[in-house]
């Protein structure tokens, strides 16, 4: 899967299912992807995202097409001092896929949307 999206090897993505309706991937709770108060830094939470949403919508997409981001906004709920797993999931298909992620850490509580 680390060729439809490279990043995800060096950010330590782990991913856990990889179906066109949705992704699941999991990140370990590193100190070196930390930030102030020990949780997991927001920028590493908007890259597993990213790459989720990435994943999901090349398996959704016509093939051989290299899906891009176009727009993404993020809402931190909760810090994310444990490791965490994201879900991503397809909500428009079309020229534009358009898909929502889920990220919540070991206790099953939602740290970002």
């Amino acid at each position: 899967m680390y060729v439809l999206a490279p990043y995800a090897k060096t950010l330590g993505v782990e991913f856990e299912e990889i179906e066109a309706a949705g992704v699941r991937a999991g990140l370990a709770h590193e100190l070196f992807l930390s930030t102030v108060g020990g949780g997991l830094h927001g920028g590493a939470l908007m890259g597993l995202a990213d790459v989720c949403a990435a994943v999901c919508a090349a398996l959704n997409g016509p093939a051989g097409a290299a899906p891009a981001t176009v727009e993404s906004s993020t809402h931190f709920l909760r810090p994310a001092r444990t490791s965490v797993v994201a879900t991503a999931r397809r909500l428009r298909l079309g020229r534009n896929t358009v898909s929502e992620v889920d990220v919540h850490d070991e206790k099953g509580e939602l740290c970002a949307r």
